[in-house]
């Protein structure tokens, strides 16, 4: 919004940061694949995790991310053979031997014969020849060019695997740029060891920059990533010799240091090492890991790229498996994971990183003492969502309305009104009430010219509507472990969330109470029903169960008792006289007659009974048969897949009431 003079405001685009009217981050899908996960029996951490791994919403998960990842690996590893500096030196190293011999074989001279003699008696691995021909005076003009090519070749190799692209910038090097090159490592040496002892500055790495910058390409914008990168570097050298045979380590070992003291940086350079060694002790400094293995021979500054690329693209997968402890998505290197696969992925990455906030932020998760849980605001969403996929497929033909001829505080209109009495809940009629103030105040005198209407108590009226039963429903869930083996653990869960939220916010007149079963009863809060495991020990205590419904329906003795079981196998456990629970497979009588009892005595209090079945076992569907037909209730025997569907709907018909009928 702008101000323009004289002529109001101008509004537009917001440029001031993110949109402070744009609606909240959509977190509707995530909560509820996290609440099918928790439902199933995984923990909130172990289901936040596998959703960041599927990812969602048309963005990659870490799985999608990490097996690009590994297929850039596959091809990273493909880039070449390590050894192509060394293959090229013996390659030039023979060339020149050759040639050298063929310039010395015509000439019949005894200096001629003893140089032949020079030549045969030189070493037989590559980097003792070429220390034992340093000072030899080559004849041929061709064998003395191909031996400086040996040495230009080894001076830009050897400073390229130790400074990224140093092969270009060495390229034909002057006598200047080789002196610009020592000046260039001692200065790096004083600011990594000034680093280290805590006493670099700012205006210290600009100044070193402003030197030296032509020789880092990368432009590091800090100390830190100007050692990191070296350090990086120097690791993967490392690595890349570790990973030649012993021979060619020996050789290519031979070479680098003969080159690096006829620079005049042998030990410059062992100083950087150390100190970069100092500086980051993290890195896998010596340790073996993947090497490109390619048919095309590489440089030693290729080979030692190849090798930190394996190893940059090795530590991204890691990172991305998150299957070490402590694992965070804040450990995801964007710079490296933007160099694998490009800005998609980074952008697929802040995707889940703010989805995993937001999830907090907005309340859906709470982290306490390190321990992830589902909070309220959750588990009424996880609620929510399991009655819509129920009533996804009812057939909603308006069964669970229950009307009685009186008026109530709840249920459609009738159309009538009354005065308001204190204690009425009824919504008012807001149109009636200002037309009874209205009537009153019509004739009152107004002095100042001016009418108002002014509503007093005697004025209210509120509306009727229709009168209807409320209900008391004990809802009995299994917690056995053969519901687990069974797999219908989730199943029951899931639908003792979906009746909990059906009662609380479509029916809040009713009361609603669930009961976990298994050595012993337990009542259940929901959110505790969400992230609740199978019990382990052993026992189906129905009997308890039952003590336990028996009690919540005398609290809400106006109401029409239900009580709805979920369970897979017969009782076989119940509480002893002193209320410790007593197991026995195959059931005792005792634990039979027990439970039938208790059966008889929510029976004698007018309940209905009912009973979902989830194994067709003979002795199950005859034991159930039995207590319901005492219980005047029914028997369901629906498949896991649609136990919500039949509780919810029995709820629904048998609300109704046997009162109302």
């Amino acid at each position: 919004m702008v101000r323009r003079p004289g002529k109001g405001y101008r509004y537009g685009r917001w440029r001031g940061g993110p949109d402070p009217l744009a609606p909240p981050y959509d977190l509707g899908s995530a909560v509820d694949e996290i609440g099918d996960s928790v439902l199933g029996g995984s923990g909130v951490r172990e289901a936040l995790r596998e959703l960041l791994r599927r990812g969602m919403d048309g963005r990659r998960g870490l799985d999608e991310l990490r097996r690009s990842v590994r297929d850039r690996l596959r091809q990273a590893r493909t880039a070449g053979r390590m050894d192509g500096t060394l293959q090229e030196v013996r390659e030039l190293l023979d060339r020149a031997l050759e040639a050298e011999r063929r310039e010395l074989f015509p000439d019949p001279d005894d200096a001629a014969r003893l140089a032949e003699a020079e030549l045969d008696a030189l070493p037989q691995d590559t980097a003792g020849a070429v220390r034992a021909l340093k000072d030899y005076p080559f004849r041929s003009p061709e064998a003395q060019q191909a031996y400086d090519q040996i040495q230009d070749l080894l001076r830009r190799e050897v400073l390229d695997s130790s400074f990224a692209n140093m092969k270009q910038a060495l390229q034909n090097a002057t006598e200047g740029d080789m002196q610009a090159v020592k000046d260039m490592v001692a200065d790096l040496s004083r600011l990594v060891d000034a680093h280290n002892r805590g006493e670099d500055t700012d205006e210290q790495f600009r100044e070193f920059m402003d030197r030296h910058g032509q020789f880092f390409p990368d432009d590091p914008q800090s100390v830190e990533e100007l050692i990191d990168s070296l350090a990086r570097r120097a690791a993967a050298q490392e690595r890349m010799m570790a990973g030649l045979s012993p021979e060619q380590r020996a050789e290519l070992a031979g070479l680098m240091a003969q080159t690096m003291s006829d620079m005049g940086l042998a030990s410059e350079m062992a100083h950087l090492q150390d100190a970069l060694r100092q500086a980051r002790p993290d890195l896998p400094w010596g340790q073996r890991g993947q090497v490109p293995d390619g048919e095309q021979g590489l440089g030693l500054g290729d080979a030692t790229s190849a090798v930190a690329e394996l190893a940059d693209l090795e530590a991204l997968s890691n990172q991305l498996s998150q299957g070490y402890a402590g694992a965070s998505l804040a450990d995801v290197d964007e710079e490296l994971l933007e160099q694998a696969l490009g800005r998609e992925a980074v952008d697929d990455l802040a995707a889940l990183r703010q989805m995993e906030r937001e999830l907090e932020r907005q309340g859906y998760l709470n982290r306490s003492d390190g321990k992830l849980e589902l909070s309220p605001k959750a588990v009424r969403r996880l609620g929510a969502t399991a009655l819509r996929r129920v009533f996804a497929t009812l057939d909603a033909t308006g069964r669970g309305e229950h009307d009685v001829a009186d008026a109530g505080s709840a249920g459609e209109l009738t159309g009538s009104s009354r005065e308001w009495q204190f204690g009425d809940e009824q919504p008012l009629d807001v149109v009636r009430t200002v037309r009874n103030a209205v009537l009153r105040t019509a004739g009152e005198p107004h002095g100042d010219g001016r009418r108002r209407v002014r509503i007093a108590v005697e004025d209210f009226e509120v509306v009727e509507t229709e009168r209807r039963t409320g209900a008391a429903v004990a809802l009995l869930v299994d917690l056995s472990y053969s519901m687990a083996l069974r797999g219908t653990w989730g199943a029951a869960k899931s639908t003792a969330m979906a009746l909990h939220s059906l009662v609380t916010t479509r029916f809040p007149q009713d009361a609603i109470q669930i009961i976990g079963f298994s050595s012993t009863a337990q009542v259940l809060r929901p959110e505790t029903l969400a992230e609740l495991s199978v019990d382990t020990l052993q026992g189906t205590n129905l009997q308890h169960g039952l003590m336990l419904a028996r009690r919540f329906l005398a609290q809400h003795r106006d109401a029409e008792p239900v009580v709805l079981v979920v369970t897979d196998g017969e009782p076989t456990a119940h509480l002893e006289d002193d209320g410790t629970p007593y197991f026995c497979w195959p059931p005792m009588p005792e634990t039979i007659a027990k439970t039938v009892a208790e059966v008889e005595r929510v029976a004698r209090s007018g309940a209905t009974l009912n009973v979902f079945a989830l194994d067709p076992e003979p002795s199950l569907v005859h034991f159930v048969h039995d207590i319901t037909a005492r219980a005047g209730g029914r028997v369901f025997t629906p498949d896991s897949d649609r136990l919500g569907e039949y509780v919810v709907a029995d709820y629904l018909r048998t609300r109704r009431g046997r009162r109302a009928r």
